[in-house]
This record gives structure tokens, sequence and C-alpha cells, in this order.
């Protein structure tokens, strides 16, 4: 298998290096200022392709790249932004099938993320697909053979495509609203579990998340009652996430939700029972009642403002 993955500015996307490592270290990089972006895959990487082109254009960059990808029966991109954008149009040029928001990918299976993530479908590809790899599921590990040796890094040349190429034009690139964005990109969390005793708890948790930059979520408890969307759900039967900071108000800390944690750098938990799992994997963990200090923080916070 081979990853694809699109680069701006030397920055490689959401997802890129657990892609990188799905295809056993196998990569081709595209997009702007790629040996940056190539430094970046140390230890994970073991052969590297870069083209380089100039600002993000995935009609062109299909054309450009698809004399290179036409002996690669099986690829791969991250499912972020750009990797979304990239892959259809990659398969519509190689005339093959393409497998969007997979859990996992191998030559002869792929684990199909459906409904919110509430179905997990198993499917047989053909031998020669294209599909896009979750961020945030897979994880990382380094590879021996990267980590041992220098990384083969190729350049390859960029061809300009077709005049007549319908490509995406670039208007504006606006900053996420973190009320809105897709929680498996989202580097700041506010969790809500059963602890938080009301509908009204999650108003004030979204007003706090707000204030702080952060994107709320639940636990699939919440979910079924109706007071969060499904989308808003984290864990293995809701959004797989991999924040910077997790903050959980009231959530004990159930193996399904955990599960769907990632890796985050920081985690707080605010729960009345000091024993239970969410607290024992904070790095900070204060033992209050999750509603009340909720209430008081949205206070401090609103009255900072």
């Amino acid at each position: 298998m081979l990853a694809v993955i699109p680069v701006r500015e030397g920055v490689l996307p959401l997802g890129g290096l657990e892609t990188i490592a799905e295809c056993g270290g196998r990569a081709l990089l595209i997009g702007s200022d790629t040996s940056a972006a190539a430094d970046l895959c140390a230890g994970i990487a073991t052969e590297i392709c870069v083209i380089e082109t100039a600002s993000f254009a995935p009609g062109t960059w299909a054309l450009a790249s698809a004399p290179h990808l036409a002996n690669e029966p099986r690829i791969v991109l991250p499912a972020s932004p750009d990797g979304r954008d990239l892959a259809p149009r990659i398969a519509a040029t190689l005339q093959r099938s393409l497998w969007a928001g997979a859990l996992s990918v191998t030559p002869h299976r792929i684990e199909l993320a459906r409904n919110g993530g509430l179905v997990v479908n198993d499917i047989a590809p053909n031998h020669s697909f294209v599909a896009t790899l979750q961020p945030g599921v897979r994880g990382i590990e380094q590879s021996a053979q990267a980590a041992t040796t220098a990384v083969p890094v190729t350049t390859l040349a960029f061809g300009n495509g077709s005049p007549s190429t319908s490509d995406a034009h670039v208007l504006e690139v606006l900053p996420p609203d973190v009320a809105t964005m897709d929680l498996s990109e989202s580097p700041r969390i506010l969790g809500g579990g059963a602890g938080l005793r009301s509908a009204e708890a999650f108003a004030q948790l979204a007003s706090v998340a707000s204030h702080l930059d952060a994107s709320m979520g639940a636990t699939r408890v919440i979910t079924d009652r109706g007071w969060i969307g499904h989308e808003r759900q984290i864990g293995t039967t809701g959004v797989v996430v991999d924040p910077q900071l997790y903050i959980a108000f009231g959530i004990s800390g159930a193996v399904q939700h955990t599960s769907g944690l990632g890796q985050p750098e920081h985690i707080i938990s605010v729960n009345l029972d000091p024993h239970c799992p969410m607290m024992q994997l904070a790095d900070l963990a204060i033992v209050s009642d999750a509603n009340d200090v909720l209430a008081q923080l949205l206070i401090k916070l609103d009255a900072n403002v």
C-alpha cells in the first residue's frame, strides 16, 4: 500500500503520519515545501517520494500524480479536509473504487465507519482501490527500519495537467468554528457524562467550551437521552478523537469512551468518585461535583469577558 499525503507549506495534515504507518512506511508527499514535511516523517516512513508543487489544486494534483500512482494498486489518504478532497479525484482519474472513512486498511480487508460511527462494515476490496483513513484511530508506531536507516527520498516530476481541468479554487481560508468543527479534528475538547444532571448543564458546558476555544463532546448515555446530537458522541461507537487537551466533566470512564480518546497530551477530570477510570487517567483530577464546578467556571469566564 502507498500513502498519499497532501502537504501545505511543509505541514503534514491531520492523520498524515498514521496513514503512512498504516501503509508500512511507504509515502508519496505532494504539495509545497515537501522536503520539510519529509523530515517530519522520520521514525515512521521507510520510503518517501515527493512531488513539489504550488498551492492546493486537487484536480491538477490528481492528474499530475496519476503516472506515478498507476502501478500502485492500493492507495490510502488521510481523511483530513485536503485528503477527503483529493482522494475522490485520484480514484476518478485512476478509475478505481473509493472507500471513504476507513478505521483500518489492509490489502484484503477494510473496516468502514458508517451511520455516524454507529455501524462498522467489513469489506473485501478489489485488487486496486483508493481509501481514506480516519485520523486518530490507528495511532502511530515507530518503524524499526525507519528508526535505524536513512529514509530514501525521491523527487518526482510534476505535470501541469490539462488546461481544461476543473479544479477547486481557494477563495479564503477561515479559522475553524470550534462549536461545529469535527470532533476528530479538534485540539481541545470538553466532554460531559452522566454526572451532569440536566440538558441545561450541557448548555453551560457549551458556553465554557466557547470561552476556551474548545469543542464540546459527550458520552453515549447523554446522546441517547437526546441532550446532544450523536455527532458529538466520543468513543468507539461514536467519534474517535485525539485532542491535545481533554477535560471530562462527570465522566466515569467506561472503556467504550476511553478507547476513543486517542492519546491526549493533557487530561483533566472532574468527578465525585476519585477512583473511577477517568480520574485514574487524568493528569489533574478534581474531586468535586461536576455541575458545581461547571457553574462556577462559567461565572468566572463570563466575568472576564
